[in-house]
This record gives structure tokens, C-alpha cells and sequence, in this order.
């Protein structure tokens, strides 16, 4: 069974490395990404986060914001951190009725025991819910350097499972990976992946510019490599962790180092100093190296 397109710019090749980049966003962000809404494309993808401390309507509400200034909201399912089949699909009715949306996120989530009924992204899937309700695509993680819980055998065998498992209920499998700071991992990642024959499209993530320290308790916090050699490569120097630093360096990195070998590559903005802030990056990118231009 084929799998549905996700959207036709995935056929395209990208004017410039930028071209066609996603946003994450959390339900705090509704007036931030009204505020930015002049500088983000049209149909951009937003995907909105499933965090602790935000109740549903507020992500029904910032999910419901994002179609009405004309991006593609992508929310996200946490497993467990769901508590039960109703929360699980009422909040999946409320996005798709209120919001029009085809496309999802799902992960496992940070607790290491669920609090309802699904351990696992598996989980979710199996129920066939998705796929009822008109979803199209679901996008998964990718974890270039490693999964803090998971050998890295284990990593490429979950994920092949669920790229198989989307595709067989009919929807489009779209990879989207953790950020990171090493272009040279996630380069080696994107070959590995296509060598096993997977062909779905991936979003390499990248953090958007944002206060060292902050940018580094992110890294912790996610499992994220960050050595001296790393940080060095990303434009950090670990003797003055003051000001700010930005995905220059990474982003050049990518935009040199990725091929055809590498299959269908967009960017995925994570948003760490503010979502105007990285979109004002994105755009002073832009107009350096010529792209849209």
C-alpha cells in the first residue's frame, strides 16, 4: 500500500536549506506565534508539544491558532502522559474537528510508567484511531545520536517497526529528529537510514538561536551530546558560556554536506530563544545566502 503525500513540496527540491523549514511551538506560545505569524510562510508546518502543566484546551486553542493564520498544525500525543481512551481520543476529535488536522506527532513521553492505557507510540497507533479520524501523517522520532533508554540497535529496530506500521494503516510516516549540535552525526544517521531502506521523509531538528546556558540545559535535559569538540564544531566555546549563540555554523554544515543520498531533508526549528527570534534568524539567513530571494 502506497503511503498518502504528506504534502507536494516533499517532491520538490528545496530552494536553499532553509526552504520549507517546521516550527515547534507549546500552547504558552499562542501570542508569541501571533506575533510572529508576518514572518512565517504560508502552510508551514507548527507542530504544537504535548508538555506537563498545559491542559487540553489550551493546546486545542493554540492548535486551532495556528490553522487560522494559515500554517499546518501538527499536534503532538504524549503516551504516557495520557490518561485514558476518552482523553486520548476526544483530544484527537477536538484537533481534527476544530482545526482541520491530517497530520500528528507522537511520542513515548518522559515518565518511565504511563498514567493510562498506552505505554508507547505502538500503542497509539494500534488503535486504529488515527486512521479513523482522517489523519494522513504521523510523524516519529529520530534520534541521530543515540536514545538515553534504548541500545542503538534497539533505536533503528522501534523505528523501523513504526515506519512499517503507519504505512500498512495507510498514512504517510514522516521522521522528526531530536535537535543536536553534530552535523556529522546527523549526516552518518541520514545514510544508515537510507542503507536499511527507509524512504520517509525527515526533519533534521536544529535549535534555534537562544542564550548559551540555556541552550546547553536544553541539551542536558534531552539527552543531547554536547563535548567540547561538539560545541566547538556548533560555534561554542565552553569558556564563556555568556551571550548567545545561533545554528549558523550547523545549518552551513548541512547545506554543504547534504545529497541525494540523503533522501528527502527539510529543517525543523526548535524554538529555544522565542519563536520570533528564530524566525528573524531564518529570514537574516535567508537574505545572506540568497535564498527565496
Amino acid at each position: 500500500m502506497a503511503a498518502p503525500l504528506i504534502h507536494p513540496n516533499w517532491d520538490k527540491a528545496p530552494d536553499g536549506i532553509t526552504d520549507g523549514f517546521s516550527l515547534e511551538m507549546t500552547a504558552k506560545d499562542e501570542a508569541s506565534l501571533r506575533d510572529a505569524a508576518p514572518l512565517i510562510p504560508a502552510e508551514t508546518p507548527v507542530a504544537v508539544t504535548f508538555l506537563p502543566g498545559e491542559d487540553v484546551a489550551a493546546r486545542v486553542t493554540a492548535t486551532v491558532a495556528v490553522r487560522q493564520l494559515g500554517f499546518e498544525p501538527m499536534p503532538h500525543f504524549s503516551a504516557r502522559r495520557i490518561t485514558s481512551e476518552d482523553d486520548f481520543e476526544g483530544y484527537l476529535r477536538a484537533v481534527v474537528e476544530q482545526a482541520g488536522v491530517t497530520r500528528c506527532f507522537i511520542v513515548a513521553g518522559d515518565p518511565p510508567e504511563p498514567v493510562g492505557p498506552y505505554f508507547d507510540t505502538s500503542a497509539l497507533i494500534a488503535t486504529g484511531a488515527f486512521e479513523r479520524s482522517g489523519i494522513k501523517a504521523i510523524g516519529i522520532g529520530g534520534h541521530p545520536e543515540g536514545h538515553p533508554n534504548m541500545t542503538e540497535a534497539e533505536c533503528w529496530a522501534v523505528l523501523e517497526k513504526k515506519v512499517a506500521d503507519i504505512t500498512a494503516r495507510g498514512m504517510a510516516p514522516l521522521i522528526v529528529t531530536q535537535f543536536g549540535f553534530d552535523p556529522d552525526a546527523f549526516l552518518a544517521w541520514l545514510k544508515e537510514l537510507r542503507a536499511r531502506g527507509i524512504d520517509a521523509p525527515v526533519r533534521i531538528g536544529v535549535p534555534g538561536p537562544a542564550g548559551i546556558k540555556r541552550l546547553l540545559a536544553f541539551a542536558a535535559r534531552c539527552g543531547v551530546g554536547a563535548s567540547t569538540s561538539v560545541l566547538k564544531k556548533y560555534g561554542i566555546s565552553v569558556t564563556n558560556l555568556l551571550g548567545t549563540a545561533g545554528p549558523d555554523k550547523l545549518v552551513d554544515a548541512f547545506a554543504r554536506g547534504l545529497g541525494p543520498e540523503h533522501g528527502k531533508v527539510r529543517l525543523h526549528f526548535y524554538p529555544f530563544g522565542g519563536l520570533t527570534k528564530t524566525l528573524e534568524w531564518i529570514h537574516g539567513y535567508n537574505k545572506k545566502h540568497g535564498i527565496g530571494a
